[in-house]
Formats: C-alpha cells, sequence, structure tokens
C-alpha cells in the first residue's frame, strides 16, 4: 500500500499506530480508509472527551527545560504537528500517538479547582508554572472551554508567576488577564516559530496558527509590555533551518526577548510517523533529512541525554546555534533579561483568612 496516496486533509498524522500499553493490535489492512484510493482523504472531526482529573501540576525533572512546574488543561492537541514529543503521552489514556492525539482531546473539565487545591497545600513551593509542558494550552478548543483563561484569571487573583508557550494567536483573546499579570512581573510568553514558509508550516503543523498571524502575535503581545519570547523549534535539517536569519530577523522586529532554538528528536513513535511524513510530503529529501537528523544525535533518531537531546551535538547542531548567534549578530540583536516575582503569591485560604 502506498503511504502517498493517503493524506487526511488538515491532519498531521494520517493512521493510527499501536499503543504499547495495548493488547490489541492495529493491522493496516483492515484500517477503515484502506478502501480510499484518493490523493486526500475527507476530513475528520476532533472528539472531545471530558474527564475528570485528579491532579494539574506536574513536576518538571529535566533540567533542560527551566522550569520546575508544568500544567497541561488539555492532553492531545488538535494543532497535529508531525513532530511533536507529546504525540507518546497519548498511550497512558488508551489512545494511540498518531490520528487519535490530533482528532481525540481530552478536556480537563475540573482543572481550575484542582490548580486552587494544589496552590492551597501547606508545601507548596511557588516557582512559575508553565502552561503548555506537553500540549498547546491555546490549541483551537480553548475556544470553547476557556480553561486557560480561567487558570490565567485564577493565577492573576493569587499573584502567581506562570510562563506560556503557544503557537496559537487565540492567546490576544486574552490580553486583559495577561497585561494586569505583566504589571507584576508575574507572566511571560514564548511563541512557537519555527520558519517563515508558510507553506512549509500548513505540512508541518496543519492546524496551528499561520505564521504571519503568529509574527503579528509576537508583535502585539511586546506592544502590551508582556515579556515575549521566540521559540524557534524544532529545527530540522533541510526542512526550516535555511529559515534561521530570517527568524532572527522578524524577531528583531518585533522587539522580543530572546530567541531560543531547539532541534528536533524524534521520540518513540515519532521515528515512523515522521518518516511516513516526508515520505508523504518531501519524498525527494527524505533520506537526506533523516540522516541530517541522525547527525545531530549520534546517529539516531532520538536522544535522552539532558543537555544535548535539545541542542543536538556534531558539526551540523554546532552549525545550527552557530547562524542563530551570527543572525543576532548580524540584526544587533539585544537580549533583554527578564525574572518572575516569586514573593507575591497570596494563597487561596489565605485569601479566605482576609475576610475576618
Amino acid at each position: 500500500m502506498n503511504s502517498k496516496k493517503f493524506k487526511i486533509k488538515g491532519r498531521g498524522s494520517s493512521k493510527k499506530v499501536n499503543n504499547k500499553f495495548s493488547k490489541n493490535i492495529i493491522v493496516p489492512e483492515f484500517d477503515i480508509h484502506s478502501s480510499h484510493t484518493e490523493e486526500s482523504l475527507e476530513p475528520i472531526k476532533t472528539q472531545y472527551i471530558m474527564t475528570h482529573a485528579k491532579s494539574l501540576i506536574n513536576t518538571v525533572e529535566s533540567p533542560d527545560i527551566g522550569f520546575e512546574y508544568s500544567a497541561n488543561p488539555y492532553q492531545g492537541c488538535e494543532h497535529g504537528c508531525i513532530y511533536c514529543y507529546a504525540r507518546n503521552s497519548h498511550h497512558y489514556w488508551d489512545l494511540d500517538s498518531g490520528l487519535s492525539f490530533e482528532t481525540k482531546i481530552l478536556v480537563k473539565e475540573n482543572a481550575v479547582k484542582i490548580l486552587c487545591d494544589e496552590l492551597n497545600h501547606p508545601k507548596w513551593k511557588v516557582r512559575p508554572i508553565m502552561l503548555s509542558g506537553n500540549t498547546d494550552c491555546y490549541q483551537p478548543l480553548e475556544r470553547k472551554f476557556e480553561l486557560t483563561r480561567n487558570i490565567l484569571i485564577k493565577l492573576l487573583e493569587f499573584k502567581h508567576p506562570v510562563s506560556i508557550v503557544t503557537k496559537n494567536s487565540l492567546i490576544l483573546r486574552d490580553l486583559d488577564i495577561l497585561k494586569p499579570l505583566a504589571s507584576l512581573n508575574l507572566v511571560s510568553v514564548a511563541i512557537s516559530i519555527n520558519g517563515v514558509d508558510d507553506e512549509v508550516r500548513k505540512k508541518l503543523e496543519p492546524r496551528a496558527s499561520h505564521l504571519d498571524l503568529r509574527w503579528k502575535t509576537a508583535c502585539q503581545l511586546v506592544e502590551n509590555g508582556i515579556p515575549t519570547y521566540i521559540l524557534a523549534a524544532p529545527m530540522i535539517p533541510y526542512i526550516n533551518t535555511h529559515e534561521i536569519f530570517d527568524i532572527v530577523s522578524m524577531a528583531k522586529k518585533c522587539g522580543v526577548n530572546d530567541i531560543y532554538a531547539m532541534v528536533v528528536r524524534l521520540n518513540g513513535d515519532l521515528s515512523g510517523l515522521f518518516e511516513e511524513w516526508l515520505e508523504q510530503h518531501f519524498p525527494d529529501r527524505k533520506d537526506k533529512v533523516l540522516n541530517g537528523i541522525k547527525s545531530l544525535h549520534h546517529g539516531n533518531l532520538n536522544a535522552n541525554v539532558f543537555g544535548e537531546r535539545m541542542r543536538g551535538s556534531g558539526p551540523l547542531a554546532d552549525i545550527i546555534m552557530q547562524q542563530f548567534k551570527i543572525g543576532k549578530q548580524k540584526v544587533s540583536f539585544e537580549s533583554k533579561k527578564f525574572s518572575h516575582d516569586c514573593t507575591l503569591f497570596v494563597p487561596p485560604a489565605g485569601r479566605q483568612l482576609e475576610l475576618f
């Protein structure tokens, strides 16, 4: 069966893959799409699965991230980015990392209540919470459920620091919350932008905001006094690495605080999903791209070594990072430091005590 024939409109992955924790095996011959022969299958509607979470805030143990806590009001992500490392986490929900990851989204309907409970714990240690540590907190369904907005309202009420990572312009809806958070040095935002070619974006990140809109979003955040960063991630050899100077130039025009770059790594199921994606969209350079990725990770498509897995190692990794450095020098890009204020926090219980 030729995988090039099976592209699903608006989706990054075109198939379901086996869940390593499940006893059920997906057999391609009996896949629901196996009878189709057209180049592009009909769009698949996203399903929302309401869940009652036991916890929201996760402790981040990786020294590569730079934050101690993360929180994800949604599991799975409709953006459908084919390279997303979080795809593998869908296995824990008895779902697959391919098509199900971007079409079956779990909504933690009690996220705000759980947040308040966790912040009210007597042993809570105040550190910035990263929203979108796993999947984008401003993915399309946030417009309907507003979990992220309501979380930010609570964080402002409790004066708790937060960092946001997103590639969706929907974040501008919440400027009325972000601006007062910023006035107290309680918020920073990283806009994920890894290129300037929207035709590539349509294939790589099919349901994320288009690139022009993301650049405008970064500029508007800066104009409104929000500490803003560009997360140039992931940089993929021979897919978007030729756009590094353009990324730096656009970041300079927006006036963002800084640019952080990460290289691609294909953990878990990603190696198979990404290889199929290359066969569908860039068959002429498939081997070149895969060999480029391997050169970043000691001959492997994935890396697990802290300090190397996101930056990469070897000559090509050095060239990628040097290009960002040279690009900054070329446009006189000056980094602006920012630190979250962790001293203002008033826990929910503390608010109640003020009434007496």
